[in-house]
C-alpha cells in the first residue's frame, strides 16, 4: 500500500533530478569558508530576498535561534506570537540558550498580531525590565499569509520604537506564491529572515539565515557554539539550491490540492477553516483519534488532534487527494 502523509511538508523526498545534484556538488570545508556550493547557496538566497549575507545550518530551529540571538543580548526581550514557532515549537530556545526573555502575544485568526497590543508590551527604558529588542512574525503563520501593508505597517512600528525585526520564513516562499509577488517584496521590510528549505521547497535538509554581514557574522560564531558548523556540506547546500531553482513556482500546486482538499471535506460536512496556502485545518473534536486509527488502516497518515492539519506537498497529488477524500467519507458514513 502507498502511504499518503499529511503530517507535515517535512516529509519529502528528494526528487531524481535533486538527488543528481546533490551527487554532482563540489565540495569543501564549510567551518573553514570553503565549500563553494554553500558559498553559492548563501549568496544567491540573500541576493534573492535583498540581504547582504546568508548563513546555512542544519534546521530552521537553529536557524531562527541564531536570528534571535545575534539581534539580542543576554537579559534583552522579544515579543513574539503566542502560537509562533520561534515561542511555542522550539523547545525554549531563546530563552534557554540566549538568555532572552520572549514576551507572548496573542495570535489573530489570520495569523497576525495586533500591532497596537505588540507597541503596547514594549516595555519602558527601566532597570526593572527586559529590554525589548525585538519583534519577530511568522510567515505563514499556520498556512495564513500576512499582507505586505500589515508587514509595512509592522516595520515602520519597530523604526519608531527602535527595535529589529525578524521573520520566521520557514514558507516564505509559500507566501510568496500566494501573493503573486517575489519573496524580496516581503523581506525588504525584516531585519533578518530564516528560510527552510526543507518543507515545501522539498529538500532533505537545512535553512539559511539572511541579514546583514554584520549580523551574519555573529551569528557564524553562535553557529559553532551551538555545534552547526559542518565540514562538506555542499551536499546539502546543492539540494535547497535545486529546489530555490526548480521547486517554487510548483508551489502553486500543493497550494491547489490544499484548496480541493478543503472543498471536498465540506462537502462531505466536515468544518474546515478557509485555506490560503497548503494548510488544511479540520475541526473534528473527539473523532480525531478514531479518525486516525480509520485512516491508517487506509495507508494516509495524519496527526490526531481536534483541530487536525492536513499539508499538501509534492508528494501529495491530486489524485491522492481524492483518495484522501474517498477515506473521509468512508469515515463519515460509519
Amino acid at each position: 500500500m502507498s502511504v499518503i502523509d499529511l503530517r507535515s511538508d517535512t516529509v519529502t523526498q528528494p526528487t531524481p533530478g535533486m538527488r543528481a545534484a546533490m551527487a554532482c556538488a563540489e565540495l569543501g570545508d564549510d567551518v573553514y569558508g570553503e565549500d563553494p556550493t554553500v558559498n553559492r547557496l548563501e549568496q544567491v538566497l540573500a541576493e534573492r530576498l535583498g540581504f547582504a549575507a546568508g548563513l546555512f545550518v542544519p534546521s530552521g530551529t537553529m536557524s531562527n535561534l541564531l536570528g534571535l540571538m545575534a539581534h539580542c543580548e543576554r537579559g534583552d526581550e522579544y515579543l513574539v506570537g503566542q502560537q509562533a514557532h520561534t515561542y511555542k515549537y522550539e523547545g525554549g530556545g531563546a530563552a534557554v540558550l540566549g538568555s532572552i526573555q520572549p514576551q507572548p502575544i496573542e495570535m489573530a485568526a489570520d495569523g497576525s498580531l495586533d500591532l497596537a497590543r505588540v507597541e503596547a508590551a514594549i516595555k519602558p527604558d527601566d532597570m526593572h525590565f527586559a529590554r525589548s529588542r525585538l519583534l519577530a512574525l511568522e510567515n505563514t503563520m499556520q498556512g495564513k499569509v500576512l499582507p505586505l501593508d500589515y508587514l509595512a505597517a509592522a516595520r515602520a512600528l519597530t523604526r519608531r520604537r527602535g527595535l529589529a525585526l525578524h521573520l520566521d520564513g520557514a514558507r516564505l516562499f509559500n507566501a510568496a506564491v500566494k501573493l503573486g509577488v517575489p519573496a524580496r517584496d516581503i523581506t525588504q521590510h525584516f531585519d533578518s529572515v530564516s528560510v527552510c528549505l526543507s518543507k515545501g521547497l522539498g529538500a532533505p535538509i537545512g535553512s539559511v539565515l539572511c541579514g546583514s554581514v554584520a549580523l551574519i557574522g555573529k551569528a557564524r560564531r553562535q553557529r559553532k557554539m551551538l555545534g552547526g558548523g559542518m565540514r562538506q556540506a555542499g551536499i546539502l547546500a546543492a539540494a535547497g539550491l535545486y529546489a530555490l531553482e526548480q521547486q517554487v513556482e510548483r508551489l502553486a500546486e500543493d497550494h491547489a490540492n490544499a484548496e480541493n482538499l478543503a472543498v471536498g471535506l465540506r462537502e462531505l460536512g466536515y468544518a474546515v477553516e478557509s485555506v490560503q496556502t497548503n494548510m488544511v485545518y479540520v475541526q473534528l473534536g473527539q473523532q480525531a483519534p478514531a479518525l486516525k486509527l480509520f485512516l491508517a488502516e487506509q495507508g494516509i497518515k495524519v496527526t490526531a488532534a481536534e483541530r487536525l492539519r492536513l499539508v499538501t506537498h509534492l508528494d501529495v497529488s491530486s489524485a491522492a487527494t481524492r483518495q484522501v477524500l474517498k477515506a473521509f467519507a468512508a469515515f463519515a458514513r460509519r
